[in-house]
C-alpha cells in the first residue's frame, strides 16, 4: 500500500500543478496583459537591482582599497632604513597610526597594534601578505570582515599592512540594498497600477463595440462599426465584423427567399390537390373519374417533389461550394454581361463606369439580373447616343445607376410610373406591357432595396437601384 502510495503521489502533484496554474492566471485580457507587464517589469528590475548591488558594492570596498593605502602609506612614513638596522620611529600621534596596522622587515615582524591576537585571523592574513611583498590586499574571514592591504615600501625590505573593518560598508551596502528593494516594490506596483489603467482604457472601444454588437443583434440595427473612428486595430476588427455582420445578414436573405420561393412553388400543386380530393368527395365517381382524379393527385405530388428536390440541390451545392456566401453576386461582371447580351440600335453606345472592381450585392445573381434588364431594356429603348451604367457602394448598400440621354419620362407620368400596365405613350411604337418597372422595383424591395426615378434632369432618364450590401 505504501509503494502504491508513493507511486502513486508524483503523478497527484503532476496534475494538481497545472490546475492550480491555471486557476491563478487571470481570466480577462485586462489581468493577464497587467500580469505579463508585471512580470516583465520585476525581470528588469531585479536585473537592474542586482546589477546597482553589485557595482555599489564593488565601489565600497575600492574605497576602503583607497583608505587602506593611504594608512598604510602613513605609517611607512615613520619606518627608518637609512642605517642597518631597520627600526619605527615614534611620533606624537603613533597611536592611531598603529591602530590595526602592521610593520614587516622581511618575513619578521617588527610593529604591530598592541593587544590584537598572534593567532587572530587579521594578524594571519597580515603575515601572508607581508610574504607575498607586493601591493596587494585581502579579506579577512570572520563574524565582522576585515579587509587588509599590504604596501611594500620600494627599495626596502619593509611591508606595511593596514587593517580596515568593513561592517560600516557593510551596513551602507545592506541600506541600500533595503532601500532599493523598496524602490522596486514601490514601482511594480505602480506599473501594475498603471497598466491596468491604460489597459482598460485601450479596451474601452472593445467594450464599446461589444455593447454595441449586442444591442444590434437584438433590434437587428443596419448600423456598421466602420462608421466610426478608431485606431488603426480596432478599425481593422471593426471591418471584419462588418463584412461579418454582412455575410448573415446575406445568409438570412437568403434564407428567407429560399422559404419564400418554396413556399409560392408548392402552393399550386398542393391547392391542385385539395381541389381533386375536394371534387372528389363531393359525390360518388366512376372508376374512370377516380382514376383520372388519383393521376392529378400523383402528379402534383410529383411536381412538389421535383420544386423540393431543385432547390435543396441548389442549397447543398451552395453549402458545398462556398466560394461566395449563397445569395451574394459580384455586381461589375453581372453588369458586364447584360450590356454585352443588350442589343441597342445603331447608333447608342453602352459603357459601364464603376471604380470599384469588386462590388458584392446581398441577392442571388438571377434576381440582380431580373431588376436591372428591364431598366436596361428601357434605357437602350429611348436613348439617342448612350447609355451609361454606373456602380458603387453606399453604406450598407450597392447603387447602380441606369441613365440615358433619350426624351426623359413625362412629368406628368411619374406618379404613375411605377404603376403595373401603365405606359406614358402607348402609341410610341415600342412594344412592353408596362410591367417591367413594376416588376423591377418588387423584386428590389423583396429583398430590402428600392429601385427609384430621379426627376431632377432636364434630359434623359436616371433610375436607381439600391440593393443590400453582400
Amino acid at each position: 500500500m505504501n509503494r502504491v502510495t508513493r507511486s502513486l503521489a508524483p503523478r497527484i502533484l503532476r496534475g494538481l500543478a497545472p490546475r492550480t496554474l491555471r486557476r491563478l492566471t487571470p481570466r480577462t485580457l485586462r489581468g493577464r496583459l497587467s500580469l505579463a507587464a508585471l512580470t516583465a517589469a520585476a525581470l528588469v528590475v531585479t536585473v537592474l537591482t542586482v546589477a546597482f548591488n553589485v557595482v555599489t558594492d564593488r565601489h565600497l570596498r575600492h574605497q576602503a582599497d583607497d583608505a587602506l593605502r593611504d594608512r598604510a602609506a602613513a605609517v611607512a612614513a615613520t619606518v627608518d632604513t637609512s642605517g642597518s638596522r631597520v627600526r619605527v620611529i615614534e611620533t606624537a600621534n603613533d597611536r592611531l597610526l598603529d591602530t590595526d596596522a602592521w610593520i614587516y622587515a622581511g618575513g619578521r615582524l617588527l610593529d604591530q597594534e598592541p593587544g590584537v591576537s598572534v593567532a587572530g585571523p587579521p594578524t594571519r592574513v597580515a603575515h601572508r601578505l607581508a610574504l607575498r611583498r607586493a601591493t596587494t590586499c585581502a579579506t579577512a574571514p570572520g563574524h565582522r570582515p576585515v579587509r587588509l592591504c599590504a604596501l611594500a615600501v620600494a627599495g626596502t625590505t619593509v611591508t606595511v599592512v593596514t587593517a580596515l573593518d568593513l561592517g560600516p560598508y557593510r551596513n551602507s551596502a545592506d541600506t541600500l540594498l533595503l532601500g532599493s528593494l523598496l524602490l522596486d516594490g514601490v514601482m511594480l506596483l505602480c506599473t501594475y497600477v498603471l497598466t491596468r489603467l491604460a489597459v482598460g482604457r485601450a479596451l474601452r472601444p472593445v467594450r464599446t463595440m461589444t455593447d454595441q454588437a449586442t444591442q444590434r443583434g437584438a433590434t437587428g440595427s443596419a448600423d456598421r462599426f466602420g462608421d466610426e473612428r478608431r485606431p488603426v486595430e480596432l478599425a481593422l476588427l471593426g471591418a471584419s465584423l462588418d463584412a461579418l455582420l454582412d455575410r448573415i445578414r446575406s445568409l438570412l436573405r437568403y434564407e428567407r427567399q429560399l422559404t419564400g420561393e418554396l413556399s409560392h412553388e408548392l402552393r399550386t400543386p398542393l391547392t391542385r390537390i385539395i381541389i381533386e380530393l375536394d371534387w372528389w368527395r363531393a359525390r360518388p365517381r366512376t372508376a374512370d373519374e377516380t382514376r383520372a382524379t388519383h393521376e392529378a393527385v400523383a402528379d402534383a405530388a410529383r411536381s412538389m417533389r421535383t420544386i423540393c428536390d431543385t432547390l435543396l440541390r441548389d442549397a447543398r451545392e451552395s453549402a458545398l461550394a462556398p466560394t461566395t456566401v449563397p445569395g451574394t453576386t459580384d455586381v461589375v461582371p453581372v453588369l458586364a454581361g447584360l450590356l454585352r447580351r443588350l442589343d441597342p440600335p445603331q447608333g447608342v453606345k453602352t459603357e459601364l463606369d464603376t471604380a470599384e472592381p469588386e462590388l458584392h450585392a446581398g441577392v442571388p445573381t438571377a434576381l440582380l439580373e431580373r431588376v436591372v434588364s428591364p431598366l436596361l431594356a428601357n434605357a437602350v429603348r429611348y436613348a439617342r447616343t448612350r447609355v451609361t451604367v454606373s456602380a458603387g457602394r453606399v453604406p450598407g448598400a450597392v447603387r447602380i445607376d441606369v441613365v440615358d440621354d433619350g426624351p426623359g419620362v413625362p412629368r406628368a407620368f411619374t406618379g404613375e410610373l411605377f404603376q403595373p400596365g401603365q405606359r406614358a405613350d402607348p402609341d410610341d411604337g415600342h412594344d412592353g406591357a408596362g410591367l417591367g418597372l413594376p416588376l423591377a422595383r418588387r423584386l428590389a424591395r423583396g429583398v430590402g432595396g428600392d429601385v427609384t426615378y430621379a426627376p431632377g434632369r432636364t434630359t434623359g432618364a436616371t433610375f436607381t437601384v439600391s440593393l443590400p450590401a453582400g
